[in-house]
């Protein structure tokens, strides 16, 4: 099945028990899964390899944030495990995106490189709460995002995560130069947790996005794989 942007589904779960659970829970479902802070500081690499055993594609969101050359290492080893994406702080500069950028290339496994992508500004944040962090009066997140968005591009990154919100602008600005990753995605008339700004599957693909990130949309539904396969159904193009 094509699909109009690929689904990822998030393993915010505590140990690799309960994320090969899931896994096999899911089954043909999914393709392609998300290790966070929370599974990689439990389990460590060995997660990315044995999801890379099941043939499954990992993105492993760590959010770096660091001088260059220790983004560069560390790019380089998240590489050598087979991840396929890598998430990095646009902030953190030019310098440091190019550096975790070469890093990855380093560590290059097989034929799947890893791709960067620079996290823009989180969805649980919103321009006030932007503005408290960074000491400013509220900022105007499309404009920062954007600012952040062409830093990645200059820096040779994959792509950006932020918003559905914004992801039309982003889109406008840069095409398919930047991949646009999208978390908060929310199934229609689903609760939005802790995230302020969430969009739909079919609503995200349409502002441009190339990945979604779907997770207690999913994880938490009664029947994971059917509503998996009916996020499919959402993004399916048509024959």
């Amino acid at each position: 099945m094509n699909l109009r942007a690929i689904p990822i589904v998030a393993l915010d779960v505590a140990d690799a028990t309960a994320a090969q659970a899931l896994v096999r829970q899911l089954g043909d479902t999914c393709e392609f899964y998300k290790v966070g802070l929370e599974l990689f500081t439990a389990e460590g690499p060995s997660i990315v390899e044995w999801l890379r055993e099941q043939g499954k594609r990992v993105f492993v969101d760590l959010k770096l944030h660091d001088i260059p050359n220790t983004v560069f290492a560390a790019a380089r080893s998240v590489a050598r495990h087979g991840a396929s994406l890598l998430t990095i702080h646009a902030s953190g500069g030019t310098d440091m995106i190019r550096a975790a950028v070469d890093g990855a290339a380093a560590g290059k496994s097989g034929d799947d490189p890893c791709g960067i992508l620079g996290v823009t500004i989180l969805t649980s944040l919103d321009g006030e709460g932007v503005g408290r962090a960074w000491g400013r009066p509220p900022v105007q997140v499309e404009s920062e995002v954007l600012r952040l968005a062409a830093m990645v591009r200059d820096g040779g990154g994959a792509g950006i995560v932020c918003s559905g919100h914004e992801a039309a602008a982003v889109h406008a600005a840069h095409g398919e130069a930047l991949g646009l990753l999208i978390p908060g995605i929310r199934l229609p008339g689903g609760d939005t947790h802790d995230q302020r700004r969430v969009m739909t599957p079919v609503a995200a693909a349409d502002a441009g996005a190339r990945w979604l990130i779907l997770g207690r949309a999913v994880t938490a539904s009664a029947d994971p794989a059917a509503t998996m396969a009916a996020v499919r159904e959402m993004l399916a193009l048509e024959a």
